[in-house]
């Protein structure tokens, strides 16, 4: 990436936000559009960070479950608050220490959990969380990186070598979709569960062998393989026993990482007794491994050369308009989005 001037450009005083102070009822309920919200930054543009104007963030279920937390929720975000986490954009400004950005550069990324999210018309991004815009891939497909797709990488890439066989569970969402995809780029063989009418989908990206979970048991068929896999990637949190039998399909060695799962008390419960439940008291055998994706620039840049090279593209489910935010969270919490939903901030 070449070194680009740090030009100063006019930034406006406030900028247009979705904003809740609350999300009890529902955060498509609560949240609301203000025109005059305050910048990222108070006076001067930290030097360590990337201002983005957003043209495009996609959602994720972090971005609604975070603020319907309520006080653990605020303990991460304290309201008022914009959700988001994925942008893709134009750079505004660079603080002084960054190198490798420049004003009206197109870039993506992610920002970590704070107060002024990608729902903002503007996110102040550090370096591991901007990339740039590789030629061929467009900002709206760009936006889908960031969590989705890095998760997926940092579950899969450093846990399997060329022909290792994986199950994604859970193939058909956002990071699934990326899952299967980024498992096939580096070689591996590909098992995923899905409802019937997204097997298709799930083949064409990559997937070798697909279960649907609304007709099979899960479980039983993966323990009827026998121990031949080395990873699992759980993005759904069901079936509950999917952990316990991953003793009878997971090679010894194998990881069990998990990612999904609903905030309920049926969810934590079973996350609590994948972690803490020795096996001699019923838990499970294999390794486990619950991941929170960490900002990198080097996997987000390795994603974007994928997606020129067209080992990996994105699957958007829809594509909402800034004004119709509260409508793409309501579809998002559904949970039946086919790849990523993603909002036009333009």
């Amino acid at each position: 990436m070449s070194n680009m001037p740090n030009v100063p450009t006019q930034t406006p005083e406030t900028m247009r936000a979705w904003i809740y102070d609350t999300a009890s009822g529902g955060l498509e309920k609560t949240i609301r559009f203000v025109k005059d919200a305050a910048l990222p930054f108070r006076q001067t543009l930290p030097k360590d960070v990337v201002l983005v104007k957003v043209r495009y963030s996609s959602l994720n279920p972090g971005d609604y479950k975070i603020p319907e937390l309520g006080i653990m929720g605020r303990a991460v975000i304290c309201p008022p608050a914009s959700p988001g986490f994925d942008f893709s954009g134009i750079v505004a400004q660079t603080g002084d220490a960054i190198v490798g950005f420049g004003v009206g550069q197109r870039v993506y990324g992610r920002v970590d959990p704070n107060r002024y999210g990608t729902l903002g018309e503007y996110v102040c991004a550090s370096f591991d969380g901007c990339v740039a815009l590789p030629e061929g891939v467009s900002l709206e497909d760009a936006s889908c990186i960031g969590t989705a797709a890095q998760t997926a990488y940092q579950c899969i890439v450093p846990n399997v070598e060329e022909g290792d066989k994986v199950f994604i569970n859970g193939g058909s969402g956002g990071t699934g979709t990326f899952g299967i995809q980024i498992a096939k780029a580096v070689g591996c063989h590909i098992t995923t569960s899905c409802s019937g009418k997204n097997a298709e989908l799930c083949r064409t990206l990559g997937a070798d062998e697909v279960i649907d979970y609304t007709k099979e048991n899960v479980s039983e068929v993966l323990k009827a393989k026998g121990q031949v896999y080395q990873l699992v990637v759980d993005n759904v949190g069901t079936p509950f026993d999917l952990y316990k039998a991953a003793d009878h399909f997971l090679l010894p060695n194998g990881k069990f990482v998990q990612i999904g799962g609903q905030v309920s008390l049926a969810d934590l419960r079973a996350t609590a007794s994948r972690m803490l439940l020795p096996s001699f008291l019923g838990g499970g055998k294999r390794k486990w491994e619950y991941i929170i994706t960490k900002p990198s620039h080097e996997h987000l840049e390795r994603i974007g050369i994928w997606m020129k090279e067209g080992k990996v593209k994105a699957v958007i489910d829809e594509v909402f308009r800034y004004e119709e935010v509260p409508k793409a969270i309501e579809k998002l919490k559904l949970g039946r989005a086919r790849g990523k939903i993603v909002v036009s901030c333009e």
